[in-house]
């Protein structure tokens, strides 16, 4: 899996991660914002235990990000 961005960043200045480039459809961005927010704010697995599978997620996945 590639870590380099396909498209370019939206935001003049900043290079592309994954922000800049959801920048190029708002109404997505806002979706998946909150989205996040719920899987990170409530459920039964604790805050560390969620850090650490998103850690070990992009190691497996050679997220750059």
């Amino acid at each position: 899996m590639s870590t380099t961005p396909r498209l370019p960043s939206a935001i003049d200045g900043q290079p592309a991660n994954m922000g800049s480039l959801l920048a190029h459809q708002p109404e997505l961005a806002r979706g998946f914002g909150a989205l996040y927010a719920q899987f990170w704010s409530h459920g039964v697995v604790d805050h560390p235990t969620k850090e650490t599978v998103r850690i070990r997620n992009a190691r497996i996945t050679d997220c750059g990000y």
